[in-house]
């Protein structure tokens, strides 16, 4: 009886083990199973780490302005008698652009010179008197006066009468002409604009540490959206004496040849100012940064085998980027294979795929010709 028992608990007991060791490696196969299909390979596009020449420079945005720029106006007011520009003419210095109706003031300037001419013969004539004692020395004297009072009112008419012409102050360009013939216009109305195009000023602002790496006729380069694929070139010319308390930025100003007058006074500009010797410096592509509030981060590639590895997470200390590129000063070695797309779906020993079929060209300064 003891003896069938014992073999009965004893099939049980295998029965049932049987059954846990089942059930055990069943629920292994499903977590495994699992697994598998929670963490695939993610498909990532890469570039290994190179040196590459890298200038140090610094950005900044400025605007453009004419070395001599003005709205013209009259400083007295009048009808339109002619016009002798077309808009967008080039012009000369001291070229009459414009003149008021003037018929009273001309009148008035022939009375006062007929005037003069008078005061002048009577004092000829006294000073031939007055060798015979015909005269006094008082009506000499007071001869003289008259004379230079005249003189001094006609010289006031044809300042007056100057006036009333409009002369172009400096060589330059002329915008869209705002007034017609026949308008009356009040002192100090906008008549058209005159600019000197060529060379050109570009006005920037630096922050003060920039101080210690610039100077004079140091060589700028500058790109505006009206031509996005062109890079224009100049020297500093200028740089404000004193530093803004509030901003403490110190404002600098370039100036850049202009012969074809492309570039014109009020434009955006982007400026760039090398600095120190070009070295050679790890670089990736900007995209293979990510920008999280603990630093910045790429992930890395370790265990590349047949197109397939893990990812790694690195922080990384970069310089300021230029055009599709980035230095990176810390964080990856030359050699290491960086990931530069795909790193959204990543994490820490996340298996990834290698796919470099669609990857673009990372460049420097894309698209972009001296001039």
């Amino acid at each position: 009886m003891i003896k069938r028992m014992t073999i009965m608990l004893s099939g049980m007991a295998v029965l049932f083990g049987g059954l846990y060791g089942f059930q055990t490696f069943k629920d292994m196969m499903i977590r495994k199973a699992i697994g598998g299909m929670a963490n695939p390979p993610q498909v990532v596009s890469t570039v290994v780490a190179a040196n590459a020449p890298w200038q140090s420079t610094f950005s900044a945005v400025g605007s453009l302005r004419a070395v001599n720029g003005a709205d013209l106006a009259l400083q007295v007011a009048g009808i339109v008698q002619t016009i002798q520009f077309s808009s967008g003419d080039s012009v000369a210095a001291g070229q009459p652009l414009l003149s008021l109706v003037a018929t009273d003031d001309i009148a008035k300037l022939n009375s006062l010179q007929a005037t003069a001419e008078n005061y002048a013969i009577v004092l000829k004539r006294d000073e031939e008197q007055i060798k015979f004692n015909a005269v006094s020395q008082a009506t000499v004297d007071s001869d003289k006066a008259n004379l230079k009072n005249a003189q001094a009112l006609v010289g006031q008419q044809k300042a007056l009468l100057e006036q009333k012409t409009l002369k172009a102050p400096f060589a330059g360009r002329l915008g869209i002409r705002a007034v017609d013939l026949g308008q009356y216009l009040s002192a100090g109305t906008s008549i058209v604009t005159l600019q000197s195009l060529d060379p050109i000023y570009v006005d920037f602002y630096l922050p003060q540490q920039a101080l210690a790496s610039i100077g004079i006729n140091q060589d700028v380069a500058i790109s505006v959206d009206a031509f996005p694929a062109e890079r224009f070139t100049g020297q500093i010319t200028a740089i404000n004496a004193k530093v803004d308390s509030t901003s403490r930025n110190v404002q600098v100003r370039a100036t850049l040849r202009n012969g074809e007058a492309r570039l014109l006074p009020g434009m955006f500009a982007k400026v760039e100012i090398a600095v120190g010797k070009p070295e050679q410096i790890a670089t990736v592509p900007l995209t293979a940064i990510v920008n999280n509030s603990y630093g910045d981060l790429v992930y890395l590639v370790d265990n590349l085998r047949d197109g397939q590895g893990t990812a790694r997470q690195m922080f990384v200390k970069t310089r300021s980027p230029k055009g599709d590129r980035i230095a990176v000063t810390d964080g990856v070695k030359l050699g290491e294979t960086v990931v530069i797309a795909g790193q959204l779906k990543l994490r820490n020993g996340s298996p990834v795929k290698i796919d470099n079929s669609h990857v673009p060209v990372a460049e420097v300064a894309p698209n972009i010709v001296d001039q």
